[in-house]
């Protein structure tokens, strides 16, 4: 009986040992057989393609409540007005599998507006910088006087102003302009849009692009990661071949297996560069363990705080990015919310502002052996630079 138990524990014993060792080298190849990207992969493939996870936009506007003062010199007072709350589908399309181990296609994205998640309708009325107004105005100041005020008079007739009043819906999705007209037709191409002008009147029922990634099937830890947009290895936005670079996934999931010393990449064709995320710490999800990655302070740095994003600049302060190249030339400018980790100066030229990581830092809660987001919050803002300019009032 002695001898019985004593095998019995010896056998229990080495089974354990087998578990510990072969059990991860087993469950490690499962993870790469499963996440290649390959319709033989059904479930995962699905989705892949179809992505069945509820992903929500939350807008949120600055309304201004002193815009005559603003016109007089004074800070913008503002208040902030959200959330304004929308269902995103994405799914893609036009796949195409190519010899050298990656995969083609379009994602296509659809907006719902989630009235019940939502602080108000879009009916809501906002009011904010008019940014046709003030866009044409910066882009318009090395013509001569002549057509500035040739411009001007027509906001005028138009009775456009440095201010815009419109429901949260018209600002989204786009509203009737006769200036967009106008302009269309005396000065084409200055403008980015030819229809209905909105913030996100081009996201809509639209296509980022097409994207050709790796579907780690020769090498796992390349899976996801982008090797052309648009057929371009890199975008030409920049000022330097760094800036440029198209880095990473296109920011759904990553390659398995990531580390504390890992970092998260992906290009953002909304934002027209590449970002980088940086690890913070461990945590749980319902449970589950993830890591924690967040936007570096330098993320939005100018050149000046950051030699390596010199290739951005023009800069202003530190905390914002000057997107114009990529925008038209429109005075656009990309944020945290709250230009929260930006130069204080800029949270002293408006007033209303209240900037803390907790409700405006970017980060993505990932589960690190599959490279699969459980939880991310991706907050930016976008600013518009003003700039009243002689003849353009």
């Amino acid at each position: 009986m002695i001898v019985g138990l004593s095998v019995a524990g010896l056998l229990i014993l080495t089974f354990g040992t087998i578990l510990v060792v072969v059990g991860p080298i087993f469950i490690n190849r499962q993870i790469v057989t499963n996440l290649e990207i390959s319709p033989k992969n059904e479930l995962f493939y699905t989705l892949w393609k179809d992505i069945p996870m509820p992903i929500f936009m939350s807008v949120y506007f600055f309304n201004v409540l002193n815009p005559n003062e603003v016109l007089q010199g004074e800070k913008p007072m503002v208040e902030q007005r959200g959330p304004y709350v929308y269902r995103e589908y994405c799914k893609k399309e036009n796949i195409t599998f190519h010899e050298n181990k990656t995969v083609s296609f379009q994602e296509y994205r659809q907006y719902h507006f989630m009235r019940n998640m939502s602080v108000g309708d879009e009916s809501d009325i906002v009011t904010i910088p008019n940014m046709l107004v003030l866009g044409a105005a910066v882009m318009l100041e090395e013509m001569p006087l002549a057509v500035r005020v040739l411009v001007s008079s027509m906001f005028k007739n138009f009775n456009e102003g440095p201010f815009l009043t419109k429901t949260v819906g018209e600002l989204m999705w786009g509203y009737d302009s006769k200036l967009v007209d106008f302009l269309n037709m005396y000065l084409p191409g200055l403008l980015p849009t030819r229809g209905r002008f909105g913030l996100l009147a081009d996201f809509n029922n639209s296509y980022t692009g097409l994207f050709t990634v790796f579907t780690g099937q020769d090498d796992i830890r390349k899976v996801h990661q982008v090797d052309l947009w648009n057929g371009m290895k890199e975008v030409n936005y920049w000022r330097s071949k760094q800036c440029n670079m198209i880095n990473g996934t296109i920011g759904e999931v990553w390659h398995p297996f990531l580390t504390s010393e890992s970092t998260l990449s992906f290009f953002s064709p909304d934002a027209c560069r590449s970002m980088e995320l940086v690890y913070q710490g461990q945590g749980e999800v319902k449970g589950i363990p993830v890591f924690r990655f967040v936007a570096p302070k330098t993320l939005f740095a100018n050149g000046l705080d950051y030699a390596p994003n010199e290739g951005f600049c023009p800069c202003r302060q530190s905390g914002i990015m000057n997107v114009s190249s990529c925008r038209n030339g429109a005075p656009v400018f990309i944020s945290h919310p709250h230009f929260f980790n930006g130069d204080p100066a800029l949270w002293d030229s408006v007033l209303g502002l209240d900037p803390n990581e907790e409700e405006h830092g970017l980060f993505i809660d990932i589960h690190p052996e599959t490279g699969a987001p459980l939880r991310a919050a991706i907050r930016l803002q976008i600013n518009l630079y003003i700039k009243m300019v002689e003849g353009i009032t």
